[in-house]
């Protein structure tokens, strides 16, 4: 039967279909594609078994070499300059601190405070104790230190408050640095009160 085609048109599909078939050789070796699988539990194989009717290959390798055994271990330890949290910049005259707070890392945010100090852009209270007492600033070794890293961008204003209003108890805050209300939480931490005699009978 032929739907209406015309019959000219049907054989030469069929002689085109029939030609193609003969002709087709199975895929060469340089044809492959590997596939990488740890072996760690026989599902592994359960699971490769899907690519054995295609022109994926399977390999499977282990980590527990001989190499990797013996490498040293990596150091994970981020540099303290690359964190963020909260920091403190000492003046260099007066030894008197500012207290801050960052989400980027320390050394961006005090690359900032030395433009700030260079442009004479008081965008800090920082900025403000060195130009108006043309104090000296430092390096950011011997200037910088990081109080607390955060990882919770939620604790930088509580905390942030808790360093500046313990510096401020200690007469190290700079006064161009606000201390803010006082908070009894904080007070109790930075000045805690020695417990009281339990009396006893006599």
């Amino acid at each position: 039967m032929s739907y209406g085609f015309p019959l000219t048109v049907i054989h030469k599909l069929r002689h085109q279909i029939e030609h193609k078939t003969k002709h087709t050789t199975p895929c060469d070796s340089k044809n492959k594609k590997w596939a990488t699988f740890t072996y760690i539990s026989p599902q592994i194989c359960k699971v490769t078994n899907i690519f054995s009717n295609t022109n994926i290959r399977i390999a499977y390798k282990c980590h527990s070499t001989v190499a990797n055994l013996i490498k040293p271990p990596r150091d994970h330890r981020t540099p303290p300059h690359n964190k963020w949290g909260i920091y403190q910049l000492t003046c260099n005259t007066c030894n008197l601190s500012y207290v801050g707070q960052t989400s980027r890392s320390l050394n961006i945010c005090f690359q900032e405070h030395i433009r700030y100090i260079r442009y004479k852009n008081p965008q800090s209270a920082n900025t403000l104790h060195i130009l108006q007492n043309q104090h000296e600033y430092g390096q950011m070794n011997s200037t910088m230190t990081q109080l607390k890293p955060l990882n919770n961008p939620n604790l930088l204003l509580p905390y942030e408050q808790y360093y500046i209003q313990s510096l401020h108890h200690k007469g190290k805050l700079i006064p161009d640095q606000s201390p803010g209300e006082t908070n009894p939480l904080f007070q109790t931490a930075i000045n805690p009160q020695p417990p009281h005699p339990t009396r006893t009978d006599q």
